[in-house]
């Protein structure tokens, strides 16, 4: 006879995995999951989601069986995986194995419930020794998110503290626990109130407020401060940084966002909303690396074809958006990019988005570089992929992370990195990213951003500069930067690309781009074959201007590319030296939080062709006073 505890499990112990499941794939707060809600009317869970909620479920109660597609509410949902299990038990399957993950204490539950929510990993997924980027993929703003959800399921008041430095979950529930003498009593069993020794912390300040720094008053807030500052109002968040941003600017350290009055090339005029006054700029922050958006011919045929084909098409590609000149501009791609197929998106950021999301899905795994893009990393998580982070350019980690994945067997793997890092200026180790994926069976794509047109002999990218063309699966680029347009792009072979244009959700139900922006980068594409002397004009005032810094002391990194980073490490000296460059009349980007992390601020300095000899000698001057002036480098 059949024992009926094991055919019948318990119905509280399954609803709480499925609520955790569901929880995890929608962000939604378990307490609003509730057995009559329906999955469309109430929670908005459509087909798409639904799959990946019923896979989930089952690979989290480890069915034997798939789940029928049926169920409408989350009730329903329970009673299907209660039956699956008792057809189980029924059958001899064995049980789904016990983790340890949130087993041990409430601050411990706080922060794998907080990771579920963060990560939409499962809580079988979440060991707590994993280490968290290259194991779980929890980068520095997941795990920022991470913490104050903990924070605030732990019932601490002001923001969440700083805990970048932990790289496991239990050290972060560890971490948690000795900030504050309220949660170590809370995980030994006492009451909140009990004694708490003199071990008293520090006050801590109400969210988006403005501490008092010092005697000179400074605000040591940075834009990480506001991205989790919670409040019934959605719109408190704005306000506090309102504020923040406001003192910047009148502190003239923050100068993103200026409109131009002239083309873009080795100079340009500004209008400075600081001074209130148009500027001419010696201009150091433009992707423009081979000047071929202020080429006659290339703005030549943007006029032509718009005068021939109208502003736009008002349409994606499969509905009305589609001329003969998307065809020759992706024609032109692939075979400048040396590969059998090319699919134009209407953006670089959507490009990363539609192809990582429609390749890799939950059960597939993907893997990153620490210093990829912000789009490389938003398309891993509409992918809901499990995400693993190896350490920039360091191939023996990314070999670690490749066999435990092997090792796991289940689904996919695609290994992702830029080909030039936009921040930093390096190059990705492409050769050993090729023989590692080959090796444990990975695919591989490079987004070449800042490649196309500044690597290679011919400019094609990264491939060809380590003459590996064929040899990467994907070849990723955007067209608003040496290209002078707009668009992105990926090459590679046919059948994966004809995928992409059906699965690619930001190709299929997107606008495409204008006719007249295609006919422009046909002819960007012409220029750079016609004219290789740019390409080489590019290298030379590149070789001038990093040699200079160098020699003047600068920390440039490892920098292989059009891309110069001057990096200073302290936020507020990095801005304060921005501002020193821009008064004397140099104009580059200033990268703070969220570009780089905390404490990797720099000057961004990007190269081009139009740069002539005398604006790279005065360049070199600019940033050496505007360093000695500011503490960066020592004054002689």
């Amino acid at each position: 006879m059949t024992n009926p505890v094991s055919t019948h499990p318990d119905t509280a112990r399954v609803h709480d995995g499925v609520v955790e499941v569901i929880a995890a794939r929608t962000l939604y707060d378990v307490g609003h999951l509730r057995p009559e809600s329906h999955f469309e009317a109430d929670l908005g869970i459509d087909s798409v989601i639904m799959e990946s909620v019923l896979l989930s479920v089952r690979e989290h109660f480890a069915l034997s069986a798939e789940l029928p597609a049926g169920p409408a509410t989350i009730g329903e949902l329970v009673d299907a995986v209660r039956a699956a299990l008792a057809a189980d038990a029924e059958s001899g399957a064995p049980a789904p194995a016990a983790t340890d993950a949130g087993a041990a204490d409430p601050v411990t539950e706080a922060v794998v419930a907080a990771a579920m929510r963060q990560t939409q990993y499962q809580r079988h997924q979440l060991a707590l020794d994993a280490d968290l980027e290259g194991e779980l993929g929890v980068d520095s703003v997941v795990l920022t998110s991470v913490v104050a959800e903990a924070t605030e399921r732990l019932g601490l008041t002001g923001p969440a503290p700083d805990l970048a430095g932990a790289t496991t979950l239990r050290a972060l529930a560890d971490a948690l626990r000795a900030c504050a003498p309220a949660v170590r009593n809370t995980a030994q069993g006492a009451e909140a109130a009990g004694g708490a020794g003199t071990d008293t912390p520090e006050p801590r300040r109400a969210p988006g407020s403005a501490p008092g720094a010092g005697p000179d008053d400074w605000d040591h807030r940075s834009m990480k401060d506001f991205t989790e500052q919670r409040d019934p109002d959605l719109f408190a968040k704005t306000r506090s940084f309102a504020g923040y941003l406001r003192s910047r600017e009148k502190d003239r350290l923050y100068w993103y966002g200026m409109p131009l009055h002239s083309k873009c090339g080795n100079r340009a005029v500004i209008f400075d909303e600081l001074e209130g006054r148009k500027r001419e700029f010696l201009m150091f922050a433009s992707n423009n690396y081979l000047g071929l958006a202020n080429h006659p011919g290339v703005i030549e045929a943007v006029v032509d074809a718009t005068r021939t084909y109208g502003a736009t098409h008002t349409g994606s590609r499969f509905i009305g958006g589609t001329n003969m000149l998307h065809k020759e501009l992706e024609r032109r791609l692939a075979a400048f990019k040396q590969r059998p197929a090319c699919i134009v998106y209407p953006g670089g950021y959507s490009a990363n988005l539609g192809a990582i999301s429609a390749l890799v899905k939950s059960y597939d795994t993907l893997v990153v570089d620490r210093l990829n893009h912000m789009s490389i990393v938003d398309g891993a998580r509409l992918s809901g992929a499990v995400r693993k982070i190896y350490r920039h350019n360091d191939m023996a980690d990314l070999e670690r992370i490749l066999s435990r994945s092997a090792e796991q067997g289940t689904g996919g793997r695609l290994i992702v990195a830029d080909g030039v890092f936009s921040m930093h200026g390096d190059v990705c180790d492409l050769p050993e990213i090729v023989r590692l994926a080959k090796e444990y069976d990975a695919r591989v794509m490079i987004d070449d951003a800042h490649s196309t047109g500044v690597l290679g002999v011919r400019g094609s990218g990264t491939a060809e500069h380590f003459g590996l063309k064929g040899e990467v699966d994907l070849e990723l680029g955007t067209m608003s930067k040496t290209l002078a347009g707009m668009g992105g792009f990926v090459v590679g072979e046919e059948e994966v690309v004809e995928y992409l244009r059906y699965y690619s959700n930001s190709y299929v139900f997107a606008a495409n781009i204008p006719a007249g922006v295609a006919a422009g980068l046909i002819a960007a594409i012409d220029v750079i074959e016609a004219e290789p002397e740019r390409l080489k004009r590019l290298w030379t005032n590149i070789g001038t201007l990093r040699g200079r810094l160098l020699e003047a002391g600068f920390d440039l990194e490892h920098s292989e590319s059009a891309i110069l980073p001057i990096v200073i490490g302290d936020e507020r000296r990095a801005m304060e030296m921005g501002r020193a460059v821009r008064a004397r009349g140099l104009f580059c980007q200033t990268v703070v939080y969220p570009g780089v992390p905390l404490g990797d601020a720099r000057l961004r300095v990007s190269v081009t062709c139009e740069h002539t000899p005398q604006d790279l000698d005065l360049a070199a001057e600019i940033f050496v006073d505007a360093a000695r002036e500011t503490g960066v480098l020592p004054t002689p």
